[in-house]
């Protein structure tokens, strides 16, 4: 599936795009599908599956940051990516998807969110393949995108 998606009914869902070589990455999307939305009511798809430009997304993008592509087609990304998966999971993890979008919460998350995307590679299931810009590159882990 490459593309925010329709139900039987035709309505829109929502696609919440990952960084499938990134095991943190994928563990937590894993999480995801497992306890926030059981009832699939979004995609969740590594972004090598799925046609980025046709969200006006860039690989780098999806590398530096999850993305929640919205039934409306608009785009939100990092700590607001999560959120808007949780607003649209299971009905008890929904107001903890809109407290963290609240003034003086969302600054928080956002910085928290910087720190994880940092720091993936070291966390549980992460790998040196996590790293937003591998080691290699330029001796130290490159900085997440900021919250759009």
């Amino acid at each position: 599936m490459d593309a925010v998606t329709r139900t039987g009914s035709g309505r829109a869902r929502g696609l919440l795009i990952f960084d499938g070589d990134c095991g943190f990455c994928t563990t937590s999307a894993r999480f995801a599908t497992r306890w926030v939305d059981r009832r699939s009511r979004y995609d969740i798809q590594p972004w090598q599956q799925v046609d980025l430009g046709r969200f006006g997304l860039t690989e780098q993008d999806c590398i530096e940051a999850a993305q929640f592509v919205r039934p409306d087609g608009s785009v939100a990304s990092a700590h607001l990516a999560i959120a808007e998966g949780l607003k649209h999971g299971a009905p008890l993890w929904r107001p903890l998807g809109h407290l963290v979008t609240l003034p003086g919460i969302s600054w928080v998350a956002g910085r928290v969110y910087t720190w994880v995307a940092d720091h993936r590679y070291a966390l549980p299931g992460g790998t040196p393949a996590c790293a937003p810009t591998k080691p290699s590159d330029s001796g130290v882990a490159g900085s997440a995108a900021r919250p759009q």
